[in-house]
């Protein structure tokens, strides 16, 4: 197998020093701080945009969600944005040639009931996963685990995990979405080969993650404490609470009372409050976040492609990034952003154009339609007022009405699901945001553009689905990259979207917490020191 034991003790020895010496400059730096105040920091309050609306870990696709369940159901590998995967659950890896990777996990894994972890456990949870006739059906198999075909267990401490796709992509997607549910424990209690896990109390969560839930009120509120029998480094905080407010105000408002020590999505006009407050600061990062509206091309008027990319020139995206961001964003015309394996940096954003867009609109004979636009509330920056001015540059044109609709972030992540089907489409024009997490562009565009064994696509084309399906199968990453790049151009000159901006990851902290934030978005408290 592949050594990546030492490439692990490595870095993670790289971060330990590193570390050491960012916490004495920063206690140096905190001679004010008096002891009741660090020991107060042993607790830690996160406030998010979403609160998780689901407790069965693989019945999610969201990055809210992630931040809670990661600390409690632990990914089986570390993943570093532009440096891969480490070892973590899994101690090693080992492509097999033929479709399979055999994955070594450690023997000292325990759940928080005291089963220990076994390959079993690790096989189930990803055929869980990615058959959507076991349990729930599950968007991270759809989107994060698109060519996982099956796992099984070949001894109490090997899996091996079958795709078919080539084994760089396949190490991306299992790298990022692989996780563990106890089967025995998950099965009695909660009859998940056929439903998904659900409950009200801490027993119904059962990781092997660094926390273990101590306290729940749901939609409200999940306490964590650590576990005393985890298998690696003990954590920074003994006990973590999760809660959220779909308000930037309100979220900034618990920070600067104390009542949240971090939060997520601050509105570029909430980032002067949190600056100009004592002890909480801003740090922001440019995510791997684009966000865009997906026009459903299985109905009218979308079924037209000038139609769609008329109403790609109907929007001014500089506008939007500049006055209603602040300039945190950047304008794009493409599924992915910079940074991305795959990225083409010769397409540039739609640049508005009225008058191109209104001819585009009579070519498509759509001319005089009316259309509404679905936008969320609180998932991300500034999304409904974004969604309203997208609205109403349509609306501006001469022979296209568009509406805004504001609905719950619920709404639109459903519409999202809800595949092609024109008898099953409610919702065809909406505005979602995606962070290709995986750091390349197959994760950008697969759930959405395959077509085949994919029912919850949100675009029918068999050119891009099989430009994306070929590009799968390339093991070479020069010519991978290639081809993914022709990917993204097909995809700009298709007009799935109205491609709007990759946007800037803005939190609220309070200056004692040393953490800095990632590109893909991901909160892991054992990255953090005080």
């Amino acid at each position: 197998m592949a050594d990546a034991t030492k490439t692990w003790v490595t870095r993670r020895s790289l971060l330990r020093y590193t570390g050491s010496a960012t916490a004495m400059a920063g206690l140096a730096s905190m001679a004010g701080v008096t002891g009741a105040r660090m020991q107060e920091l042993d607790e830690l309050t996160i406030t998010l945009s979403q609160f998780p609306d689901t407790i069965d870990p693989l019945d999610h696709i969201t990055g809210d969600y992630f931040d809670v369940y990661d600390h409690i159901y632990e990914p089986l590998f570390d993943f570093e944005p532009g440096e891969g995967i480490f070892p973590r659950v899994a101690e090693e890896w080992e492509a097999q040639g033929d479709g399979t990777t055999l994955v070594q996990l450690r023997d000292d894994v325990v759940f928080h009931n005291g089963d220990s972890l076994t390959a079993e456990d690790v096989a189930w949870t990803i055929d869980r996963t990615v058959d959507p006739d076991i349990g729930v059906p599950s968007p991270i198999g759809t989107f994060g685990l698109g060519s996982i075909t099956g796992a099984e267990a070949v001894d109490d401490t090997v899996v091996e995990i079958s795709y078919s796709a080539a084994p760089g992509l396949a190490e991306f997607e299992y790298g990022n979405y692989a996780r563990a549910i106890d089967r025995e424990w998950a099965i009695e209690n909660h009859n998940a080969e056929e439903d998904a896990i659900s409950g009200a109390n801490p027993e119904d969560f059962n990781g092997t993650g660094p926390y273990e839930v101590v306290s729940f009120t749901p939609g409200e509120e999940i306490v964590v404490e650590r576990f005393d029998d985890y298998w690696g480094e003990e954590v920074p905080f003994e006990r973590v609470t999760f809660n959220a407010s779909g308000e930037s105000a309100s979220r900034v408002a618990a920070l600067e009372t104390g009542e949240a020590d971090l939060t997520i999505n601050v509105l570029p006009e909430d980032v002067a409050t949190v600056q100009e407050t004592p002890g909480i600061e801003i740090r922001n990062v440019t995510s791997f976040r684009n966000i865009f509206c997906p026009m459903k091309n299985t109905v009218e008027p979308f079924d037209s492609l000038e139609f769609r990319q008329a109403m790609n020139y109907a929007v001014d995206n500089e506008e939007i990034v500049d006055t209603i961001l602040s300039g945190f964003g950047e304008p794009r015309g493409q599924p992915v952003a910079p940074g991305i394996n795959g990225f083409n940096p010769d397409i540039e954003p739609y640049e508005q154009d009225v008058g191109t867009a209104e001819s585009l609109v009579e070519e498509s004979g759509y001319g005089g339609v009316e259309i509404e636009l679905y936008a969320p509330s609180g998932r991300y920056l500034a999304d409904a007022e974004v969604g309203e001015t997208v609205a109403d540059m349509i609306d501006q044109l001469d022979n296209v009405s568009c509406q805004a609709n504001i609905v719950d972030f619920g709404v639109v992540s459903d519409a999202n699901q809800a595949g092609v089907d024109p008898d099953e489409i409610d919702i065809a024009f909406y505005m979602i945001g995606w962070g290709t997490i995986t750091g390349d562009t197959d994760y950008g565009v697969q759930g959405f553009f395959t077509i085949p064994d994919n029912p919850d696509r949100t675009f029918d084309d068999e050119e891009l689905s099989d430009a994306i399906l070929e590009s799968q199968q390339i093991e070479d990453p020069e010519e991978r990259e290639q081809a993914l790049q022709e990917v993204n151009r097909l995809a700009h000159e298709k007009a799935p979207f109205v491609f709007l901006h990759t946007q800037e990851s803005i939190y609220g902290v309070r200056e004692e917490i040393q953490w800095e934030p990632r590109p893909d978005e991901t909160i892991y408290i054992w990255d953090m020191e005080v």
